[in-house]
């Protein structure tokens, strides 16, 4: 007999009879923001062991009984957002160093991005052990930090052949997307031979995997696209984009990444920035950073060392990539928010938030940012089947918002509740 019962109760349970025992919470009343452009002004998003069940207006939606009801009224509802270049790092305040890649380290970091919003990061590139290990575990049980994605070493080689062998030495590790980088740093290092990126592009598609690339100049933007590569991580800084380069993006939906806060972090810490006085800053740091960044020694050192003339190079470069987003933007572009954070004085979280403000500054609508930091940013990685979207089947990783960042972007500083697979974070 109790063997029988046990098989009655399975049966049930896997026909979704006894649903008022599960882990059910309706969201109720709240404007619902779907990460796609749609908005529902009252809506209700029905959750069920850490996947959306429902999602619609108020009026629509039977709520299953013995469900939680949170009452959001008057608050904004959203998909978790989605960082579709950062980084978990060997960092630690301003310092970096193999010492600082410890399981513990990446964990904070990436507390540190929920704690912002930002439920998901795809980390492109120098992943190691620890973050894969990480990966791993998020798909086998609950987690209070933010979901990472991980693209390994960054391939390199100075032939073809070296290419070939890093790009298969990189993809038996089981990576979810491959990286390489096409840039001289302004003049300062060596680019990878056309040959070699070539190569790699082509053996990564040999091995199921999609390729994102670094660049800083059109020509290799354009080049690499044409090539295969699938992502293009940063803004083209040199010169305007063209027609040419947004029809060849468009045709394949590579998606375009601005990164416009790498720009900001290397010519910001000659002076004071603003910001740093910011409470939403000040809490996800340390007192230790907020009186290094005030230091006027400090500042008086970056002034003086060899990457402060870069710096004002790159500060040039942002002004072109700035106008380079909204064209493509113009053009009809798929758009991923990303910041490469992670690297010291790249501040994950909070410049997630200045690089959704700056994308606004760059002619972007509200809304499209919105769209680009949540199902686009999924959509890019081909992850919108579980990311990015409040649909039924996704994971329900959402935020609550206390005012509306449809007018205006600064309003997504409002958190309230961050939800990551249907369980909320302290």
């Amino acid at each position: 007999m109790p063997t029988l019962l046990f098989v009655l109760w399975s049966v049930l349970m896997l026909a979704g009879a006894p649903l008022a025992q599960a882990q059910v919470t309706a969201f109720v009343g709240g404007r619902v923001i779907d990460g796609t452009g749609q908005v529902i002004e009252r809506g209700t998003v029905v959750i069920r062991d850490g996947r959306i069940l429902q999602v619609g207006p108020v009026s629509g939606i039977a709520i299953p009984e013995g469900a939680t009801r949170v009452d959001v009224s008057g608050k904004t509802l959203m998909p978790g957002l989605v960082n579709a270049h950062g980084h978990v790092a060997a960092t630690s305040g301003l310092r970096s160093g193999p010492e600082f890649y410890t399981r513990d380290n990446l964990v904070r970091q990436l507390e540190t991005y929920a704690q912002y919003g930002v439920t998901s990061v795809f980390s492109l590139g120098d992943d190691q052990a620890a973050a894969f290990a990480l990966r791993d575990e998020q798909a086998t049980g609950p987690i209070a930090r933010a979901r990472i994605f991980v693209a390994g070493p960054v391939i390199n080689g100075a032939t073809a052949e070296d290419a070939r062998a890093a790009t298969d030495a990189a993809a038996d590790m089981k990576p979810d997307i491959l990286k390489i980088r096409v840039d001289d740093n302004l003049g300062s290092s060596r680019k990878m031979p056309e040959p070699a990126w070539r190569a790699a592009i082509a053996r990564a598609h040999e091995r199921g995997l999609r390729m994102a690339v670094h660049i800083f100049y059109l020509a290799d933007a354009k080049a690499t696209v044409e090539a295969g590569a699938d992502f293009i991580g940063h803004s083209v800084r040199d010169v305007p984009v063209d027609a040419a380069f947004a029809n060849a993006l468009k045709a394949r939906d590579v998606c375009y990444c601005p990164t416009f806060t790498r720009e900001v972090s290397t010519f910001a810490y000659d002076t004071t920035p603003a910001w740093v006085k910011d409470p939403f800053f000040i809490k996800g740091v340390s007192a230790e950073i907020v009186a290094q960044l005030s230091d006027p020694a400090r500042q008086a050192q970056v002034r003086a060392s060899r990457n402060w003339e870069a710096g004002q190079q790159y500060k040039a470069g942002l002004e072109v990539a700035k106008r380079n987003l909204e064209a493509l933007v113009d053009q009809g572009v798929r758009i991923a928010m990303g910041t490469d954070t992670g690297p010291p004085a790249r501040f994950q979280g909070y410049f997630e938030h200045m690089e959704m403000e700056m994308m606004v500054e760059a002619g972007m609508s509200p809304m499209q940012v919105l769209v680009s930091a949540t199902g686009d940013a999924a959509k890019c990685h081909r992850m919108d089947h579980e990311l990015g979207v409040l649909a039924p089947g996704r994971v329900a990783d959402l935020l609550v918002l206390g005012a509306n960042p449809i007018e205006n972007i600064r309003n997504l500083r409002s958190i309230e509740q961050v939800w990551i697979g249907g369980r909320r974070r302290p």
